[in-house]
């Protein structure tokens, strides 16, 4: 499990942070495309911090795509291991790496449309017909990150600071699950909708191929102790 190894190497890292370094730790609250997080952030060489945290949003939007309207729910959820290196001393500039467990997804119910009806791969269903359509969109779990940033959570004789972060992750290809269910129509017309259900899952997953990197751009604020 994916989660699970992340888990294992933040609690090497830690422990290694702890052996090295005899300066406390800072804890952020950010807010950014990713939603809304808290991390905390550990100093593990002079140049170079270790920030580990989680980033959270849900919100419903209305999709229409392919000529069907979805009643959508979006979540963001986002579990970062991130190291950031300030390449030139007593800079707040910085470079970042590192991976996140990403649990973004959406779910979309179909909605007829004003006729009662759904169009789907060009052909006309009653909503009879169609029952349920249901989508679901995920991508890959383990996603890597890349970036920079300008702030250091850390500043000596500072408890407060501020910083900002501008990057990006690869999550890969979104893999797309549309099903009808609960045709109550004729066999035929039941085998005919879940082939044009098939064909539409592929149009959608052609058109989130463009998703592969989600934007990061985020603004923290933070307390050292």
């Amino acid at each position: 499990m994916v989660l699970k190894r992340i888990v294992v190497a933040l609690a090497a890292t830690l422990a290694a942070a702890s052996a090295h370094a005899e300066i406390g730790a800072a804890v952020t609250a950010t807010l950014g495309t990713t939603g809304a997080g808290v991390h905390l952030v550990v100093p593990m060489e002079s140049n170079l911090n270790g920030r580990f945290g989680i980033n959270y949003l849900k919100h419903d939007f209305d999709k229409r795509t392919g000529g069907i309207n979805y009643d959508a729910k979006g979540k963001l959820q986002t579990f970062d291991v991130l190291f950031d290196w300030y390449v030139i001393a007593n800079s707040p500039f910085r470079l970042t790496g590192g991976i996140l467990y990403n649990g973004n997804e959406i779910k979309g119910r179909g909605r007829p449309n004003a006729n009662g009806q759904y169009l789907i791969n060009g052909r006309g269903y009653t909503a009879a017909d169609v029952g349920n359509l249901d989508a679901n969109v995920d991508f890959q779990k383990a996603a890597p990150y890349i970036g920079i940033g300008w702030g250091n959570a850390l500043t000596p004789n500072q408890r407060w600071n501020f910083s900002a972060d501008l990057g990006t992750f690869y999550q890969g290809k979104a893999h797309v699950n549309l099903v009808s269910r609960g045709c109550t129509s004729s066999r035929v017309t039941c085998t005919v909708l879940a082939t044009d259900v098939a064909h539409e899952e592929a149009r959608l997953s052609e058109e989130l191929s463009d998703y592969k990197f989600f934007p990061v751009l985020r603004a923290s604020v933070s307390y050292s102790f």
